[in-house]
């Protein structure tokens, strides 16, 4: 069941936007007022591979929020799993499970892709969502039986879900699809692939949180959301979870989010784009009101904390932390992945794990993994600075690792940047600021 918490007294604001973060493992939904104050939170799981759990689950959050404050919600906006796709028949129906963002399609695949599109672009990688989408349409389960093929992330289909409108995405989920945030368009290499399978439909791309349509009168009724409701276009939930860091404050050039979650991201808000497949580093258009064009410069690595939750209950975690001293650095040099591959600071689909020598003490062999964890995230941020990224001024941290008080000291210790502290962790604040937004 979804828990929902109202902090504040909400009857004195009657404009409510509402953030819904589709994260690696789970759903939150965020209600705020016109200021940017968060009225209520509700929560529940779902299966990132299994897509009918997705519409439960957004129906779930949304219904557990207060009435109150559903029937006076303004807009939504939801961010989903980068890279995380599906296929649908032209009524929206998925016709193939859903590829997660950390599917990496085979060699074969590809080469594929580096032979439709350009070097250094970010789809030449074996997760992005091109190579996923050459995966589907050479899959004979999900072709040959359809005349229109709509292929969708996360965020577009759930969104969908809501205001009926079948393939609109966003430039942020669009990105690893190839389309180019400097032109706003798809680039011609790309069109004209398309053009080669005349049964594909790419979405229509639009600025995150720019209004879709409004919600389809029906779900309205059924979640007492009013008829006029907004439905936004989304983001990514990394990208969600950078402006929920920063909160409603501008952020400075050179301002970067940490991401530790299920995996690792790194994001700097950077005055110029850094693309670089070689890394698995790409760059999201990011607009402010009268500040004009700024980059998102940043990777995803596979390194985070769904291997730690592979080795450890939450309690150990938690228990096991408090035992490990952060300012005596571990002798352990490992690479901790839950299997093979990964994306960011090394772009390799055949990495394998590494986590040996496993000690017998387990306070030492954590230690070991945040350790490792924290060196990854260095080598990361000195890569984009190596590359070109604005200086970095200050680090802020998101998602559940953020709690974690010995992995912070730790990172601080390699980092040596300002460490600040976020103002929300919870990506579902960054979808509801970016709903307030426009």
């Amino acid at each position: 069941m979804a828990l929902c918490v109202t902090p504040i007294l909400y009857k004195e604001f009657m404009n409510y936007f509402v953030g819904i973060d589709f994260g690696t493992s789970g759903v939150r939904a965020i209600a705020i007022n016109i200021y940017g104050e968060i009225l209520a939170i509700s929560r529940t799981e779902y299966d990132i591979r299994d897509y009918e759990t997705w519409q439960a689950a957004l129906y779930e959050v949304i219904a557990s929020l207060p009435e109150e404050i559903r029937r006076n919600t303004k807009k939504i906006v939801i961010d989903g799993t980068s890279a995380t796709v599906l296929i649908c028949d032209r009524y929206g129906k998925v016709i193939a499970p859903p590829m997660i963002y950390s599917d990496a399609c085979s060699q074969e695949v590809l080469e594929q892709v580096k032979k439709i599109a350009p070097s250094q672009q970010a789809v030449c990688s074996a997760t992005s969502s091109f190579a996923k989408l050459v995966f589907c349409l050479e899959n004979e389960e999900s072709r040959p039986l359809f005349s229109s093929l709509y292929f969708l992330h996360q965020a577009d289909w759930l969104g969908f879900l809501l205001h009926g409108k079948l393939g609109v995405s966003d430039y942020h989920n669009a990105l690893k699809l190839g389309y180019d945030p400097s032109l706003l368009e798809y680039p011609a290499w790309l069109r004209d692939w398309a053009l080669r399978n005349p049964a594909l439909i790419l979405p229509e791309v639009l600025a995150p949180s720019k209004t879709v349509s409004i919600i389809q009168q029906a779900i309205a009724s059924t979640l007492n959301l009013p008829f006029d409701c907004e439905i936004g276009a989304g983001t990514t939930d990394s990208n969600a979870a950078f402006l929920a860091s920063v909160g409603t404050a501008l952020p400075e050039i050179g301002t970067a989010v940490t991401s530790l979650g299920s995996t690792m991201v790194l994001k700097v808000l950077s005055d110029r784009p850094i693309n670089d497949s070689r890394y698995g580093i790409y760059s999201h258009r990011f607009e402010y009101p009268n500040f004009g064009c700024l980059w998102l410069v940043g990777g995803a690595s596979n390194v985070g904390g769904a291997v730690l939750r592979q080795i450890f209950t939450d309690q150990q975690l938690q228990d096991l932390s408090d035992c490990i001293d952060p300012n005596i650095s571990s002798p352990l040099d490992y690479y901790p992945l839950t299997k093979k591959g990964d994306r960011f600071p090394i772009n390799d689909p055949e990495l394998l794990p590494r986590l040996s020598p496993r000690p017998d003490d387990p306070v030492k062999f954590l230690h070991g993994l945040l350790e490792s964890m924290a060196r990854i995230e260095a080598e990361g941020y000195k890569l984009l600075q190596n590359l070109g990224a604005s200086p970095i001024q200050q680090i802020y941290t998101a998602g559940g690792g953020a709690k974690n008080q010995a992995w912070t000291k730790i990172r601080d210790r390699y980092l040596q940047i300002p460490m600040q502290q976020s103002i929300q962790t919870e990506a579902a604040y960054g979808a509801a600021l970016l709903a307030k937004s426009i």
